[in-house]
């Protein structure tokens, strides 16, 4: 019998159309579901591609330790992979971030230090504040900071999913919609797509109070795992052919209506990610094919006023 590594469950996620929430005379809209990955996140394939690279090219000792700052998808991620290829790991994060993130984190063995937020909202200086924790910490002998904001490996990680949607499209596909955080996953996928077709639209997606991408100041917002408060290093305007902006208010109520309507649980970057594709879908109309992601899966969620 020939049995599967777990790392090998990663990636291969299903493709649906939303069928309730897309108004008559929109285009097709479909939803890769991240969430089937293993730890309910996208993430998973950026974390397996660092650190399978880190230790290819020995930045990552197997006797060394990874560390990174994170919201909580790709601690959960990197330590998922850590675990399977029996690496210590130690994650700088916040209480700004799910409950159940970081439970996840540390039941997969992380070391967690957590770092103070202001009422439970994402803010520039908080984000500032744990990749400074994390970097003073990567110092020491054999350790390794996995940097998601600068480790050009995570958007190659990316680089399978957008080739599994043009397979699932048949390569019949006109925009793809991604919210922003990193931007390594919409540089990863948009670089794949425009290979096959210089003529799809990449949107960009950021949260309404915090629309650096757009020019405006950073502000405080509670759409998890996007929105840094600041351009992202590897962020070019090249990147997208526009940028939409989306409130915490419109991603919660379409995360909950994507539940209650469409059978799919998913967390407040996917709420964003359906409402500015509906917006993509009208302006496009009939005949057209719209994809987005969710990003991960609602049971990271529950602790949280998304679905308590």
């Amino acid at each position: 019998m020939n049995f599967q590594n777990i790392l090998d469950s990663v990636g291969n996620t299903p493709l649906v159309a939303l069928r309730s929430v897309v108004p008559e005379g929109s285009a097709q809209v479909v939803v890769k579901l991240e969430s089937h990955n293993p730890t309910g996140s996208m993430k998973d394939r950026m974390a397996l591609s660092v650190v399978d690279e880190a230790l290819a090219d020995g930045r990552l000792a197997r006797t060394g330790r990874l560390v990174e700052y994170t919201g909580g998808s790709t601690g959960t991620s990197l330590a998922f992979v850590c675990a399977a290829r029996n690496i210590p790991i130690t994650i700088v994060t916040s209480d700004a971030f799910s409950r159940e993130k970081r439970d996840h984190m540390r039941s997969l063995g992380a070391e967690l230090i957590e770092i103070p937020s202001e009422g439970g909202r994402t803010t520039r200086q908080l984000i500032q504040s744990m990749i400074a924790r994390a970097e003073k910490i990567s110092l020491q002998p054999d350790h390794f900071l996995a940097d998601q904001f600068n480790n050009p490996d995570a958007a190659a990680g990316y680089a399978p999913l957008a080739r599994e949607l043009l397979e699932q499209t048949n390569g019949r596909l006109d925009a793809l919609v991604q919210t922003v955080g990193t931007a390594q996953c919409i540089k990863g996928v948009s670089s794949v797509l425009r290979q096959h077709n210089t003529e799809i639209q990449i949107i960009a997606v950021e949260p309404e109070e915090s629309s650096v991408l757009s020019g405006m100041p950073p502000g405080a917002h509670s759409i998890e795992g996007v929105g840094p408060g600041f351009l992202p290093p590897l962020w070019t305007e090249a990147l997208a052919d526009e940028i939409l902006r989306v409130s915490t208010t419109e991603a919660k109520e379409m995360a909950r209506r994507l539940a209650r309507e469409e059978a799919l649980f998913a967390g407040t970057s996917t709420g964003a990610n359906v409402v500015a594709a509906l917006r993509v879908a009208k302006r496009l109309g009939a005949g057209h094919t719209v994809a987005t992601l969710a990003c991960d899966s609602g049971l990271k969620y529950l602790s949280t006023d998304l679905y308590r």
